[in-house]
């Protein structure tokens, strides 16, 4: 099975690598991974070493409380990080509470090898869905600890079907896995682990600390003032033109914010040329811009976590695609959140959905229809956003407990 494996390995760099001459991520992920080696010659000998691995942005989220919480406690401590894929790398790779951050080199055999012999982690973090079977095989051959944080099962992932041994062999090499809820827990007991605390996801933790910062937006604040305001978060072009659709039959008291998930150009001229109202981008605004303005588009990154606390309701874009993006950062802020119907993969989105205090649309009708319930009934509004603060609050402290069980 190992075999296969390695075969399937290869047979994925070479499909990158074909891919990298026309698809830039795919560029990035190949040329990322060059000359790998030599960065494994910045890490001392005479520190700790944790290595925590993410997949991407998401996972880094989850991983980032529990990386931060080490280096307060034991700031000697030397934080490697690795990234299987661009969108997270190119966007933490100057995140200052690590020492090194690198791209993962492919799951090979002689890879795997080479990178534990090098870096000589005492503990490794894998974040969520990560599962490397070399490297895991490494680890395990030295007795180092492997953690699992944030991490979630399912029934139909590859692990609970029939003839799957071997790669559960591998869950068995574990040292502890920090599960977000009971069926994960359960699912692993089934298999005979029980290395297993449901700890929660850390990201309530992280989007819990950024609310606490307060951080101040003066434009957002002045824009949305004394208005129902909907802050749209990492938003596609079928949730723009509901927005913009929305924006010319709502009342001159609604203000919609859109950060758009893509910084282009386009996206900004199409919501600005489907609405009839004044629409401002925020690297143009200023106070007297915002005067009579419908939308205000957020043309630039780093703000969004920082805008849900200008607004009364949230909408979260992707819905409509592959999946919807964080939910979480808006309702540590009380904010009911909207999205579309793609929601059901993510455990939080559901959970919310079960609670009534996330709330799935698939058209514009639907959208219209919960909007309009929230805009015209202040108790409802009221109701739920103090439900959504509850939930919140009960759900902090996954870090905590992961930290309690490692020796720092």
């Amino acid at each position: 099975m190992r075999l296969l494996y390695n075969i399937g390995i290869h047979t994925y760099n070479c499909l990158v690598s074909i891919a990298a001459l026309k698809n830039n991520k795919a560029k990035l992920w190949k040329n990322g991974r060059k000359n790998w080696k030599t960065h494994l010659n910045t890490i001392p000998d005479n520190k700790r070493i944790f290595w925590f691995h993410c997949a991407s942005l998401g996972e880094f989220e989850q991983g980032r409380p529990v990386i931060e919480a080490i280096k307060n406690q034991s700031p000697e401590t030397f934080i490697l990080i690795t990234f299987y894929s661009p969108s997270g790398y190119e966007i933490r790779k100057k995140y200052e509470h690590a020492d090194l951050i690198m791209y993962l080199p492919a799951d090979t055999a002689k890879n795997a090898s080479y990178f534990i012999d090098k870096v000589k982690p005492d503990a490794a973090f894998f974040v969520k869905y990560e599962f490397w079977f070399n490297y895991i095989q490494q680890l395990h051959k030295r007795n180092i600890h492997l953690y699992s944080i944030s991490a979630i099962f399912r029934p139909n992932q590859l692990f609970f079907k029939a003839g799957a041994i071997w790669f559960r062999k591998h869950l068995s090499y574990f040292t502890h896995f920090f599960v977000q809820n009971n069926q994960s827990k359960t699912l692993l007991e089934n298999l005979g682990l029980t290395q297993v605390t449901i700890s929660g996801d850390t990201r309530y933790d992280r989007v819990y600390d950024i609310a606490k910062a307060n951080e101040r937006i003066p434009i957002a604040e002045e824009f949305s003032k004394n208005h129902f305001t909907i802050i749209a978060g990492s938003t596609w072009e079928p949730e723009n033109e509901m927005l913009t659709q929305l924006a010319n039959s709502t009342a001159d008291n609604v203000r919609l914010i859109i950060a758009p998930h893509e910084l282009h150009e386009k996206t900004y001229e199409k919501i600005e040329n489907n609405t009839k109202g004044k629409v401002v981008r925020f690297s143009e605004a200023s106070p007297e811009s915002l005067i009579n303005s419908k939308i205000l588009i957020i043309d630039n990154i780093g703000l969004l976590s920082k805008l849900y606390r200008y607004g009364t309701i949230a909408l979260i874009g992707g819905g409509f695609g592959k999946g919807i993006h964080n939910i979480l950062e808006p309702a540590v802020y009380g904010l009911p959140v909207l999205f579309g119907p793609n929601y059901k993969k993510f455990h939080e989105a559901q959970t919310m959905v079960n609670k009534e205090i996330g709330f799935p649309f698939t058209d514009f009708a639907t959208f219209e229809k919960i909007v309009s319930q929230f805009l015209n009934d202040t108790t409802y509004l009221n109701a739920k956003i103090k439900e959504t603060t509850s939930f919140v609050d009960s759900q902090l402290g996954a870090t905590n407990t992961i930290v309690k069980h490692i020796d720092i």
